[in-house]
């Protein structure tokens, strides 16, 4: 592998080679070395740490065991002997349930971290970590080994809690604040890198609220202390001794730590575990929008200065958002009075807020600020995201009604409609050809899509659209806002250049 990776931190045993580089360890400064308080926190928590034993039934496949029938050639002398061979074979791979070639399931093993938050026996650890276990064994720091059981897992956040019942006194730790947190601040991982249990690393706090596109509510803590492979789901510290970050995720080319390890924080991990004991599940609020990002040839169009907030593209008719009123091209600025920089900040915080709650949001439309009361809903079947439907692009339509930014562009009529198989319920113009130099092109514009609206008013012809471009540009504006449709009828914002 030559590019570095983005790779969860459990590990899955088998052979494997670690090089370790040459260090110096003399001459160095004390300030160097870190604060004092280390090694007092590591005493203090180092029993609430515990390692993550799983194991799982893999079905084994004939060609790798050695066992399969050999492939001959038809007609070969040697084929009637190997396949009676094969057939009354005993044992793991011979084939004793219906003279079949059955080779025995093999067992698989891998090792994660976790941590004790209640002395009753309950484990946080990632849901990577015990995915697809058929048996979770958590093992104490004095090597106790005790049978465990799932609690709940949500995989949005790779957040999972296990129960089991202790032998003996246990010791737990609480979560601390992460929101306080600041850049530099001294942090402290402890967990079992490459099956190494009861490893202390320490480090700094590099980045927060890193975002790594690995999920929806993606708001990392970034982190130089050293983390490994069988690190995912051990608790990062604060030199307080409260954990402050589940560690996660590294970026690394090898598989080992460069000093590049992300850890999801408390804020969001004791969210989610409260829900995970109460429930055994996430319930997460909804709004019931499709939001973008507000580029800057968007907030130009639509007068928003700076660049901020989250762009309604959609409104879900049976969702919160509807009967408060929001309205696709509304920018939402403000979430139940915290501010919204982007499209993320908003999927977390609504993620966040409790379902049933009335919230205000602020929002952008036409320029002026308005506040919207919305009762959040519940988020059903998160997992579930609708597939986008491909089909081949036909030929552009043999009569154009308008050419226009880059556009070719035609009235809706029954044969475009079976042409681009657009839903009765879209309405507008639709795009027969996109030039290949036009800026419509370089936005992923495409023959199919359909034009709603243009500078938020609604448009039925080519003629329409040229008319509110020729204006735009009177005006002295430098782009037009559009309101795309695709088939589905599933709506975008896009911004093109009129210059």
């Amino acid at each position: 592998m030559t590019a570095a990776t983005i790779a969860p931190t459990r590990l899955r045993l088998g052979l494997a080679a670690l090089a370790v580089g040459a260090f110096s360890a003399f001459g160095t400064p004390a300030s160097a070395r870190g604060p004092d308080g280390i090694a007092d926190v590591a005493e203090k928590v180092i029993d609430a740490v515990v390692n993550i034993s799983t194991s799982q039934n893999v079905e084994a496949k004939g060609s790798g065991g050695g066992n399969a029938m050999p492939q001959l050639p038809p007609g070969s002398p040697f084929e009637e002997f190997f396949d009676d061979f094969f057939k009354n074979r005993k044992g793991p791979g011979g084939g004793s349930k219906g003279g079949e070639n059955s080779p025995a399931p093999r067992k698989t093993n891998s090792l994660g971290s976790g941590f004790i938050i209640d002395t009753s026996g309950v484990v946080v650890t990632n849901n990577h970590v015990i995915a697809d276990a058929d048996e979770i064994n958590v093992i104490l720091n004095d090597g106790t080994k005790i049978k465990a059981e799932l609690v709940g897992v949500d995989k949005k956040t790779d957040l999972a809690v296990l129960k089991f019942k202790p032998t003996k006194p246990l010791v737990s730790v609480k979560f601390g604040d992460s929101d306080k947190l600041r850049l530099g601040d001294w942090v402290v991982a402890i967990g079992n890198p490459f099956s190494l249990g009861g490893t202390v690393t320490a480090g700094i706090v590099s980045a927060k609220n890193r975002d790594i596109s690995s999920g929806p509510y993606d708001s990392y803590i970034q982190t130089d202390a050293s983390i490994n492979r069988g690190n995912s789901g051990g608790p990062l510290f604060n030199l307080d001794g409260d954990v402050i970050g589940v560690n996660t995720l590294i970026i690394s080319p090898s598989g080992g730590s460069i000093g590049i390890g992300f850890a999801v924080p408390s804020k969001t991990v004791a969210g989610v575990v409260d829900q995970l004991r109460q429930f055994g599940e996430l319930r997460r609020g909804w709004l019931g929008v499709r939001i973008q990002s507000v580029t800057d040839e968007i907030a130009e169009s639509l007068n928003i200065k700076p660049p901020r907030g989250a762009l309604v593209a959609g409104v879900d008719d049976k969702g919160p958002a509807k009967p408060a009123g929001i309205e696709p091209g509304d920018v939402v600025v403000k979430f139940d009075g915290k501010d919204v920089k982007d499209p993320k900040d908003l999927s977390r915080v609504v993620a966040d807020t409790a379902v049933g709650k009335e919230v205000d949001v602020v929002i952008i439309r036409k320029g002026q600020e308005e506040t919207k009361k919305v009762m959040l809903g519940r988020l059903q079947d998160p997992d579930k995201v609708q597939a986008a439907v491909k089909t081949d692009e036909p030929p552009p339509e043999k009569t154009v009604t308008q050419k226009a930014l880059g556009l070719d562009l035609a009235a809706l009529s029954k044969d475009l409609r079976t042409r681009y198989k657009i839903k009765d319920t879209v309405k507008g113009v639709v795009v027969t050809n996109v030039d290949a130099n036009s800026d419509a092109a370089e936005k992923r514009l495409s023959a199919g899509d359909v034009i709603v609206e243009v500078a938020q008013e609604a448009v039925s012809s080519g003629a329409d659209i040229q008319k509110r471009v020729d204006q735009l540009k009177k005006d002295g504006k430098k782009s037009v806002l559009l309101l795309v449709s695709n088939a589905e009828g599933e709506l975008r914002f896009v911004a093109l250049s009129v210059q």
